[in-house]
């Protein structure tokens, strides 16, 4: 079985690239949602949060203060790089769980949906990664579209603190571009052909 990255930049589409292929029957991997859940319920790493950030790294239910969190590492690259050198190697090993299991259950390949992919260094777990691209001036303006609660400078702030397209498209295996003129599902299809599930229409 194939394990996939796909990768892109905020607002890139990437979510979308994984609905397709999810409707084509292919099992998702949602990385920034499995950090989220194993970020409350995996109790070493609850420990290990709450010794290097603090008692209000969770509310008083016992969930994720993730506002908090952000504010405190979003400024400071050594928290932050102190962040995810406690998360992603957890995330690293529910992902290859999960991926023992689709194994087993018979797939062909799994897609893996990570933004930071080759920043958090996850890429190594994969056999090929897909980089979703979108020009600059598009992927600004659909995350404005989506989050309401941001501003440009937001957006802008976001973007430089991620790996450029460029570095992204360069250090991918394949390309998808998702620039709302050319066509995406044609591009989905044929992906979905090479990682041997042959061929397939929505």
């Amino acid at each position: 079985m194939l394990r996939i990255g796909i990768t892109g930049g905020i607002g890139s589409g990437k979510s979308i690239v994984s609905r397709l292929f999810h409707a084509l029957g292919v099992p998702i991997y949602d990385a920034d949602t499995r950090a989220r859940w194993v970020m409350e319920n995996d109790a070493e790493l609850r420990q290990q949060l709450i010794a290097a950030f603090g008692p209000a790294t969770y509310d008083a239910a016992g969930r994720l203060n993730r506002p908090v969190l952000a504010g405190t590492v979003f400024n400071n690259p050594a928290l932050l790089a102190q962040l995810n050198g406690l998360v992603h190697p957890h995330v690293g090993t529910d992902f290859e769980h999960w991926a023992v299991a689709q194994a087993r259950a018979g797939h062909a390949y799994v897609l893996k949906e990570a933004a930071l992919l080759f920043e958090a260094g996850s890429y190594k777990q994969l056999d090929r990664v897909i980089t979703v691209f979108a020009p600059l001036a598009v992927r600004a303006a659909r995350v404005l579209r989506r989050d309401p609660h941001r501003s440009a400078a937001d957006v802008q702030a976001i973007m430089a603190k991620q790996l450029s397209e460029e570095e992204k498209m360069a250090r991918a295996d394949y390309v998808l571009t998702n620039d709302d003129v050319l066509p995406l599902l044609p591009q989905v299809l044929a992906l979905h052909a090479a990682f041997g599930a042959g061929p397939a229409t929505l």
